[in-house]
């Protein structure tokens, strides 16, 4: 369950910063609403390798749609001494 807290509690920060773990973030409101969140370096690591991986899908997606898709029979031709060189 996350850690909800006024962002007035931050005067005591180590109590706040004692809530927050990996999976567990701890979330912040000013005047009642939602304002900040404050993440474990793991959790925020996790969270901006999955924006770059997504953001590399959508340019091969846009790429496949522009130049075309690559077949199964390109794939392996494009690859196919590779997988003896790595050996």
């Amino acid at each position: 369950m996350p850690a909800i807290m006024p962002v007035s509690t931050l005067r005591s920060y180590t109590d706040v910063l004692e809530d927050v773990r990996p999976g567990s973030p701890v979330f912040l409101t000013k005047n009642g609403h939602g304002r900040y969140a404050i993440l474990d370096m793991t959790d925020y690591d996790r969270l901006v390798a999955e924006r770059e991986l997504f953001s590399e899908l959508e340019r091969g997606r846009m790429s496949g749609e522009s130049e075309g898709w690559a077949t199964p029979a390109d794939v392996r031709a494009r690859f196919a001494g590779r997988a003896t060189d790595a050996r």
